[in-house]
């Protein structure tokens, strides 16, 4: 099942998609009033919807469309593993870490919609957009252990991460605030339900950060250094997750973004985000 968040007239609604449209949630029984992608994580009402979809008649609203979908993050934490990837690590001339992915919590106001524009701080001369493949956290957690991380998973998104790289290079412990700035996220453009994917097709699934149309980086999850359930093992140690938090998990290379530029988040059979820096 595939849902995703949309400005409209109302406010934003959820839509899910169906018969190759989409079709608002507000027009089903007992969906009238969710507006955020959160009240629907946990396994009952994801299930519920999922089994209604095949009854309802195909529609597809006029307008609705992927570029225009909001971000699919409600409220909750957005943590994310840094160096995952052999080829991030090159990008910094850094070693992967041994012990444990690198990991930064960023604010929740920097996040913007799917087309929205990417602002360039004047506080760094050097932004860099990473795309990413994310999880989201369906139920409140704990200390889930590593072959039992699909338990508490709702589904997968896309992330493109911006960083304030050359804020990094003087100082690594300056992480969450060259990751903070606004316009500096976007997660979406919709969110697939975990079950949509077994572990051999997520290990398939494709990151590739894209600059005005050229692969700048791209790699295969299985190419990860800590796997999936190993992530959420680790951000989930000692610590409670809330259901919708998100974590992102790597990306296999930067690109660095000017003015003008088109960046790219393209995680295949997930979602594509494409933004405009200005």
């Amino acid at each position: 099942m595939r849902l995703a968040r949309f400005k409209t007239e109302r406010g934003h609604q959820i839509f899910a998609h169906h018969a190759g449209g989409w079709i608002p949630l507000s027009g089903i029984e007992g969906y009238e009033t969710p507006t955020r992608i959160t009240d629907l994580l946990d396994d009952a009402r994801r299930t519920e919807l999922a089994a209604l979809l095949p009854s309802l008649p195909p529609a597809e609203p006029a307008g609705i469309r992927l570029d225009g979908a909001a971000t699919i993050v409600d409220d909750g934490d957005i943590w994310g593993a840094g160096l995952n990837y052999k080829g991030h690590s090159a990008d910094l001339n850094a070693q992967q870490p041994a012990s444990g992915p690198g990991s930064y919590l960023r604010p929740g106001n920097c996040l913007i919609g799917n087309g929205e524009d990417i602002e360039l701080p004047s506080q760094s001369k050097r932004v860099t957009a990473e795309a990413e493949l994310g999880l989201i956290i369906g139920t409140e957690c704990k200390n889930v252990r590593r072959g039992e991380w699909r338990s508490v998973i709702a589904g997968v998104t896309a992330v493109l991460d911006m960083t304030a790289e050359d804020v990094i290079r003087e100082n690594p412990r300056y992480i969450p605030w060259a990751k903070g700035f606004d316009t500096f996220c976007s997660v979406g453009p919709q969110f697939v339900t975990l079950d949509e994917f077994d572990d051999s097709a997520l290990a398939s699934i494709r990151v590739s950060t894209i600059r005005n149309g050229e692969v700048i980086a791209s790699a295969l999850v299985s190419d990860m250094k800590y796997d999936l359930g190993y992530l959420v093992e680790y951000f989930t140690a000692g610590r409670t997750l809330a259901a919708g938090t998100v974590i992102c998990t790597g990306t296999p290379g930067a690109a660095v973004i000017s003015p003008g530029d088109s960046i790219q988040s393209v995680v295949e059979g997930v979602g594509t985000l494409t933004h405009t820096v200005r």
